[in-house]
């Protein structure tokens, strides 16, 4: 195999064997040029044909030994875009960068400012809590912008305005759109996504700004939305190309922690406004990492494909790119947890809640998990996408109907929210709660009174910060309540390193962005983030949707797996051994347990209520599991308690002398 340079395309001459590893690089095979149906080809315009050809250098990256196959021209291309990736993961950059007199970047934010420094457009991605905020005001100290423009969501406009008098360096007016009167004629100017409309739209289109900011840029994912078409600009079949504010930008830059808030095909309105060369055609796009697929009744652009070569192809264009782990090794991991609560007396409401998820008739949720683990078990691919598919639109269903239940059953859950927070507090000095509803933040905020303080979207904005500084600095102040969206993202809370959420979001790009208040820069002690659950619950069901959707976020980005710790049975979540043991089963109990199981697992028909064929629907999932579990190990004394509570109903079929050696 040989490959040089043409017309701007890498050309490779290869062997019948070697096509596959071309392929899967991302090359393209050219036919000879009479059948090339694209109009100025290149490589048609180069003279050769029955070629594999690739427009992208990262392409020619992927190819094991690269170096010892290219021509020098071509050598000398793939090392500038191979440096670019390096330049993307830099810790560290010597380069000097106005700064204010008593302020420092950190090294690897120099990098990043570096990184940036080099392109129109960047896609300033690290993990949250590394300072993006300084590195898109450091670039402009670098360009030595004048006018800047900063699109930022409502609550982190006086954290902008704050930030931006602390870090400029140009001596900039600076000016914060608080009620959509102001004129708009300061050389700074904050605005959050909301007031881009009307008179206040057209004024900042009216002007022409050295850079444009886009903070917490995922904000924009949906090419549909209004505001995504007024900052981003759109296109219509009948007027064309129509602008937004990146387009009356001489430089842009989007800032994100969580570029792919679920799927990659929420990131392609950036990429596009990016490169539109690249990356403006969706369909392109999306076959290729949206694992597109047409279903019969339409396309489904929501799977993902191809993520590592994504991840590569952004590096070397854009997006730079950074964990704590590799830039800051001072900050410690961060654990998650997850606590369940016994449902005791929530049982009906965990019942009415599962009853509405599985109103439709369709699939049970337990049953699609079940197949995800059976058809993962088996290593049947084609089964375990279709079976997440399914557990995936199951979340969908009677989503008005079961947004009523859990907050109902969020409520009633806060007595043990409450006491496992003094729990905690008992060992730790501070901690940080983060729930949804209202309700659920009133009652923790009345329990701890004074020693508290509350930040969701009723908060007003000049108490916002006070609240923030006061958990910071104040000892007698030991807990911060915040709502997931309103208090989960730009601000800082490292004065505390437990994160208790009890409550759980859709959304896993929301439990990331509020578990890393805590886990940033300045963060000394590991941080431990906790997720308390009903056990049965449709939180503690959808958490395996949640870290599964992370997985995929993980590989687009880090290819790092995300650490999940649960309590070992009988401990706590400190790992200490609680009251609760189960009774140590004898040796006749387990052997009658498993013939029951076996004898009413080998005639069950899943029937939803008795009949005298074994295991009726409700029973079915977990007297199936139970049995295949007894013919491969002995039942462990836990499993034989569950069987102790369940069998005896089905006496009339196993016969009564069993279930009395059952209960022993």
């Amino acid at each position: 195999m040989r490959i040089w340079t043409s017309g701007g395309v890498f050309i490779a001459e290869a062997t019948f064997n070697e096509r596959h590893a071309l392929k899967s690089a991302g090359f393209w095979w050219h036919p000879e040029s009479y059948k090339c149906n694209f109009t100025g080809c290149k490589v048609c315009a180069s003279g050769t044909q029955k070629v594999w050809w690739t427009s992208r250098p990262e392409s020619v990256l992927r190819l094991e030994g690269w170096q010892g196959l290219c021509s020098p021209d071509a050598l000398a291309m793939l090392q500038k875009t191979e440096q670019s990736i390096v330049d993307s993961r830099a810790a560290d950059k010597d380069i000097e960068i106005p700064v204010p007199e008593g302020l420092a970047y950190m090294p690897f934010q120099k990098a990043g400012i570096a990184y940036a420094l080099n392109r129109p457009g960047t896609l300033i991605a690290d993990e949250m809590g590394l300072g993006k905020t300084i590195q898109a005001l450091g670039l402009a100290n670098a360009i030595k912008a004048k006018s800047i423009l900063i699109v930022v969501p409502a609550s982190l406009r006086l954290n902008w305005e704050r930030e931006a008098s602390k870090w400029l360096v140009g001596g900039q007016s600076i000016e914060t759109v608080l009620t959509g009167k102001e004129d708009c004629k300061a050389d700074v100017i904050i605005i959050n996504y909301e007031r881009v409309k009307g008179p206040i739209f057209q004024m900042l289109m009216s002007r022409t700004w050295d850079l444009l900011i886009v903070d917490e840029a995922h904000y924009v994912k949906n090419s549909g939305a209004q505001r995504t078409k007024l900052v981003m600009g759109t296109w219509d079949k009948s007027r064309g190309a129509i602008e937004g504010l990146a387009d009356k930008a001489t430089r842009q830059v989007f800032l994100t922690g969580t570029p792919i808030t679920n799927r990659p095909k929420e990131l392609h309105t950036i990429l596009a406004k990016l490169d539109s060369r690249q990356f403006g055609n969706f369909m392109r796009f999306a076959k290729r990492y949206c694992g597109a697929y047409h279903n019969g009744y339409g396309w489904d652009f929501n799977g993902s494909s191809n993520l590592e070569e994504l991840q590569t192809r952004l590096r070397a264009n854009f997006m730079v790119r950074r964990l704590k782990s590799e830039v800051q090794k001072e900050i410690p991991s961060k654990i998650r947890q997850l606590i369940p609560f016994m449902p005791n007396g929530m049982t009906q409401l965990v019942k009415q809640e599962q009853s509405a998820f599985d109103g439709t008739g369709q699939l049970s949720f337990d049953d699609a998990q079940t197949d995800i683990e059976l058809a993962e078990a088996s290593g049947d691919h084609d089964a375990y996408n279709a079976a997440v598919a399914q557990l995936d639109s199951l979340i969908k269903v009677a989503f008005e109907t079961m947004s009523k239940q859990r907050k109902a059953l969020a409520v009633k859950k806060i007595p043990a929210v409450l006491a496992h927070c003094d729990d905690v507090l008992e060992s730790v000095n501070k901690v940080v709660i983060f729930a949804h509803h209202h309700d659920v933040l009133d009652a923790i905020a009345e329990h701890y009174g004074d020693s508290a303080v509350i930040l969701d979207g009723r908060t007003p904005i000049e108490v916002r910060q006070a609240n923030i500084d006061r958990f910071q600095s104040d000892k007698d102040c030991r807990v911060f309540i915040g709502s997931i969206k309103a208090a989960g993202v730009g601000i800082t809370l490292t004065a505390a390193s437990h994160v208790i959420f009890a409550e759980l979001s859709w959304v896993p790009a929301d439990l990331s962005q509020a578990e890393d208040r805590c886990h940033r820069i300045g963060q000394t002690d590991t941080v431990t983030v906790q997720h308390l659950v009903v056990d049965g619950s449709l939180d503690a069901r959808l958490a395996a949707v949640l870290m599964y959707k992370q997985g995929i976020i993980d590989n687009a980005l880090d290819n790092t797996p995300v650490q999940i710790a649960i309590p070992k049975a009988g401990q706590d979540h400190k790992g200490n051994r609680v009251d609760k043991v189960w009774p140590v089963a004898t040796a006749k109990q387990r052997k009658a347990c498993e013939y029951a199981l076996q004898a009413l697992s080998g005639v069950c028909d899943g029937a939803c209520q008795r009949d005298g064929a074994g295991f009726n629907g409700f029973d079915t999932r977990i007297g199936k599991r139970l049995a295949s579990v007894a013919m491969c190990r002995t039942l462990t004394d836990g499993e034989v308690a569950l069987c102790k509570r369940m069998l005896p109903k089905y006496h009339g079929q196993v016969g009564e002398a069993v279930i009395k050696d059952i209960r022993g």
